[in-house]
């Protein structure tokens, strides 16, 4: 399998601080990895380093086998970024907010695409017409993601994707990135919900305080163990 996304003994600093301390993790073509760990802990500052916006102070970090630095246009056209609090515009409609971002793009989808982005996150068709204002925080993350379809990103960088949502929400979107996963994107999500991590990923890393401490793997055919993690999450036992 290819390898889209790798940090190798990254360290990075913010504000004199230093905030990642030698992580080394890969994601391959194909796979949902998920970086777990509380607040604090880096991993909002992992995915902007992928993203150009913060350099290295040491070790590497590559976007499909270069930094960012080299080819920073490259980098960033290969990714979609969805943050926690996606910035969509509440006085225009679903199909308003995906035509204006894929027109800064350079990119004039036909209605014929937008709507199959919007069938394939389960936005009801009634809602597509109404202003994001009246939008649920899963709804418009529903649109955020038919956004980064559109745009055909192949790696999904996503910062706690599913914070504020309800349950039926968080499964739904769960459902979404496993089938996208499926379909051959590749997946960074950074969370601190632990359930979540075990229901999508494949693999997870457990930060904390800027260091790798653990790393857990599904079985063939099977899910990573929630208990497990929990109690390497919680200190309980070493990860």
């Amino acid at each position: 399998m290819k390898t889209v996304l790798e940090a190798r003994d990254l360290s990075v600093e913010r504000s004199g601080k230093r905030v990642l301390d030698g992580v080394s993790f890969s994601v391959t073509e194909g796979e949902v990895f998920a970086l777990l760990g509380g607040n604090g802990a880096g991993k909002s500052t992992t995915l902007l380093t992928f993203l150009g916006f913060l350099p290295p102070v040491s070790g590497l970090v590559q976007v499909n086998g270069k930094a960012p630095a080299e080819d920073i246009a490259a980098a960033r056209r290969a990714i979609a970024y969805l943050p926690e609090a996606a910035t969509l515009y509440g006085h225009l409609t679903a199909r308003e907010n995906l035509r204006y971002f894929l027109s800064l793009a350079r990119m004039r989808p036909q209605a014929e695409p937008i709507e199959a982005a919007l069938d394939q996150v389960s936005l009801q068709p009634d809602a597509r017409g109404r202003q994001l204002s009246s939008y649920s925080k899963g709804m418009r993350q529903k649109v955020a993601i038919a956004l980064a379809l559109l745009r055909e990103a192949p790696i999904l960088l996503l910062d706690e994707p599913t914070s504020g949502l309800d349950p039926v929400a968080i499964d739904e979107f769960h459902g979404l990135i496993r089938l996208l996963a499926g379909a051959g994107r590749s997946v960074l999500m950074v969370t601190h919900d632990v359930y979540g991590a075990c229901q999508v990923a494949g693999r997870i890393g457990l930060l904390r305080h800027g260091q790798m401490v653990g790393s857990f793997t599904a079985p063939a055919g099977g899910r990573i163990e929630t208990e497990a993690v929990h109690a390497a999450f919680a200190g309980r036992v070493p990860a």
